[in-house]
């Protein structure tokens, strides 16, 4: 079974592309197969695979820094916005159709499964599986259903780091954002923890590797 992380943040724009970017060439230079992963995209623009499947640019920048191909089952739901309330959905590559909002988080558990099926395809080819959630994991209104951030999480049994950004201007700073974002339903996820989950590091010197090879 692949290793994995999954990268969330306190809002928005907080980092988490980047940061999962990074990880991935990391992880490569240390000589391990990774790959990215985010189970639902939302960008107007979108990039076209070698087999013509569409998926999100955020996920081909994160796979050219791992040093693979772009393939649909790293971004396997890409939301393409149509409306203020409606977007085309795109599964596997496909485009199903447009779906308005309320429409699509009624149907939201059919995909699921597609969800899942791209993951284990992609932990059977790679050693570890940079996961990249989206938004918050405080957007209550999107945890029904989720897939994206802690519901995944769960799925997976991921390991979770919590990026903010100290130089976006919020109340109350990332320590009020970070804090806001937890659940005191839910018990915390740290790295180290259970399954798959990679082995914590304080800090990492030049040269040492993110694991232990």
């Amino acid at each position: 079974m692949a290793k994995n992380i999954m990268i969330q943040g306190t809002m928005s724009n907080a980092g988490k592309s980047l940061l999962a970017a990074g990880l991935c060439r990391v992880l490569r230079q240390d000589g391990y197969r990774v790959a990215p992963f985010k189970s639902q995209n939302m960008a107007l623009n979108s990039f076209i695979t070698r087999e013509g499947g569409e998926m999100g640019r955020a996920q081909v920048v994160q796979a050219e820094a791992a040093g693979i191909a772009p393939d649909v089952r790293m971004n396997p739901i890409l939301l393409k916005p149509t409306t203020d309330m409606g977007s085309q959905v795109i599964v596997g590559g496909r485009a199903l159709g447009n779906m308005g909002a309320m429409e699509y988080y009624r149907r939201k558990a059919e995909f699921l499964p597609a969800v899942l099926e791209a993951y284990r395809s992609l932990e059977r080819d790679f050693d570890v599986i940079v996961i990249e959630g989206a938004g918050s994991p405080a957007e209550i209104n999107l945890k029904r259903e989720d897939f994206v951030n802690m519901g995944l999480a769960r799925l997976v049994d991921a390991p979770v780091l919590l990026v903010g950004d100290c130089g976006q201007q919020v109340p109350g700073g990332p320590g009020h954002s970070g804090a806001g974002a937890g659940d005191p339903g839910e018990a915390v996820r740290r790295a180290g923890g259970g399954g798959g989950a990679l082995p914590p590091r304080r800090c990492r010197r030049r040269g040492q590797p993110l694991l232990p090879l």
